[in-house]
């Protein structure tokens, strides 16, 4: 490989100086004007992952999800459309912070030496974007990354984030008896609405439903999506809303999941209407929230992603008893602290399914969710999907049934396998499997909400002078250092009812994140206040 044609693109595409920047689990996240050497580099890294990994296709996705259309991002998916592995988001953040194009060089070849990369072997990478004006920039950093590298690529151009994880899976399947899907963007369409056809089993969509896409990539996804469904055999009645990407300076603005979930009121355009059933999305269509308007116009009902996890868990649930495999399927809910109390009591209580909790980032649920036959993880963000292991997916097909009503569990759940997005959270999949849970059990979006009530719970953002100062152990329910503060907080948190609070550093903000339940909503600000003034004083320490 030509170390100096490298060098001489890496030129084209300096990093911005002054700035140190970190891989997470969202990749590269920042202003857009920040990223083109940052793309660049990462694409680098992928033409590494592509032939590390024997050649399989590597993902790259240009986006910044739910934030404002200044930002951009750019993460890589690994083969079977996951998370890049965690070990390779530090050679990521080596890489893209190497000081001069020189250094850059002598640091890809010593990660070729180190990880033993055999250069002459094909590196394959796959990528797309959303629809940000800044994503054309950054594609042609991409690209010319793999141009040098002697990398094969293929230009999706616009596309949803789990769509992307979708061709990644499908590419590196394809041929094979545990194939994925049709590599193609209409082949993700095909096999969601065949998946959908099945798992409803003649059954109706229960009323309209009103879709918010965050004037995103989803919008014009979803339009497509469409067009391969029998709407009326379905009985889909959707009206789609916030679907303009010819404006970017209107991207998630008062608008979609992040909207709704953190403002707790639906987007106030277009005009709520009341009593209808509606959903919201987020920029690049992978975090999905519901909720409704009661039409005295004074009360507003959210179902957020600990509900999905709930009514997923509990349909699945029943599924595989009535399928007579309960015996033979171990499973499980994945939740991080930011997860309602009420939640994780009902779904170990009612549905009595373990939960077990991990940090905050899907990367940590997905992982721990792998470890289940049925796994259920969200962020209460609306992130998340159900993991099916392949023996579970096995017994559903397999199985041989004694009854009726054992085919159609069985069938309903070979069905859900298909219909869910095995790869990552997937805003239209995840709406297709509430609609079918909502059709089989005949329910309102009352009705789901019924099922259990949240404790009044409050978020704060605090800045503070060194975020670093922040450690957390126990899933980060508890604060490590600075010494004393958890104890504070401890003390704040006796005098409340049926409360808890915790406090965690951001990931990509100088500050930290306050989180408070109790019984009551008065008791539960007073308590975020009270453990707010503990951070503060330990933030500025004194």
């Amino acid at each position: 490989m030509d170390k100096d044609k490298i060098l001489e693109a890496s030129k084209k595409h300096p990093i911005v100086d002054g700035h140190t920047f970190k891989y997470g689990t969202a990749g590269f996240r920042m202003k857009a004007d920040l990223l083109e050497g940052v793309t660049f580099r990462v694409g680098l890294l992928s033409s590494l992952r592509s032939r590390k990994r024997n050649s399989q296709a590597i993902g790259v996705m240009i986006t910044a999800s739910h934030n404002p259309a200044v930002d951009n991002g750019v993460k890589i998916v690994d083969p079977m459309g996951e998370m890049l592995e965690q070990d390779w988001e530090a050679l990521a953040t080596g890489l893209v912070n190497a000081p001069t194009h020189e250094a850059l060089v002598e640091l890809y070849f010593k990660y070729v030496k180190d990880l033993k990369i055999d250069l002459r072997a094909q590196a394959r990478v796959i990528y797309g974007r959303d629809t940000r004006p800044s994503g054309h920039k950054l594609v042609t950093a991409l690209a010319d990354a793999l141009e040098a590298t002697g990398t094969e690529y293929v230009d999706y151009k616009l596309l949803t984030t789990p769509i992307l994880h979708y061709l990644v899976r499908a590419t590196n399947t394809e041929g094979m008896p545990f194939a994925y899907g049709e590599v193609s963007e209409a082949g993700y369409y095909k096999k969601l609405a065949d998946a959908f056809v099945r798992a409803m089993k003649g059954k109706k969509v229960n009323g309209s439903l009103t879709v918010d896409c965050a004037n995103g990539v989803g919008g014009p996804k979803l339009h497509e999506f469409l067009n391969y469904l029998p709407k009326e055999q379905l009985g889909l009645d959707i009206k789609i809303v916030n679907d303009d990407v010819l404006r970017p300076e209107v991207l998630n603005l008062d608008c979609g999941a992040d909207f709704v979930k953190t403002r707790q009121r639906a987007p106030p355009a277009p005009k709520p209407q009341h009593g209808t059933k509606s959903c919201s999305f987020d920029g690049d269509a992978d975090r999905l929230i519901y909720y409704w308007n009661e039409p005295d116009h004074r009360q507003f009902f959210m179902l957020d992603g600990d509900r999905i996890a709930s009514l997923a868990a509990s349909f699945i649930g029943d599924l595989v008893e009535k399928a007579g495999l309960k015996q033979d399927m171990r499973i499980g809910v994945v939740q991080t602290a930011y997860a309602n109390g009420m939640s994780t009591t009902y779904i170990t209580q009612v549905l009595k399914l373990q939960v077990i909790c991990t940090p905050t980032g899907v990367k940590h649920l997905h992982h721990v969710a792998q470890g289940f036959d049925i796994g259920v993880y969200f962020e209460a963000n609306g992130h998340g999907t159900v993991l099916f292991s392949p023996d579970a997916i096995n017994a559903f097909k397999n199985t041989e049934p004694q009854s009726p009503a054992q085919k159609e569990a069985l069938d309903t759940l070979a069905a859900l396998a298909d219909l869910i997005n095995q790869t990552v959270g997937d805003a239209l999949s995840d709406m297709l499997m509430v609609e079918v849970i909502l059709a089989h059990k005949n329910w309102t979006l009352g009705d789901w909400h019924e099922t259990y009530k949240d404790r009044p719970n409050r978020l704060v953002r605090v800045e503070v002078a060194d975020k670093d100062l922040f450690e957390t152990t126990d899933a980060e329910r508890r604060l490590s250092r600075p010494l004393g503060a958890q104890e504070d907080i401890d003390n704040e948190v006796k005098k409340y009812k049926d409360a808890r609070a915790f406090a965690r550093a951001s990931g990509t903000e100088n500050a930290c994140r306050v989180y408070a339940e109790a019984a009551t909503h008065s008791e539960t600000n007073e308590l975020a206040e009270r453990v707010v003034r503990i951070i503060e004083r330990y933030g500025s320490g004194l």
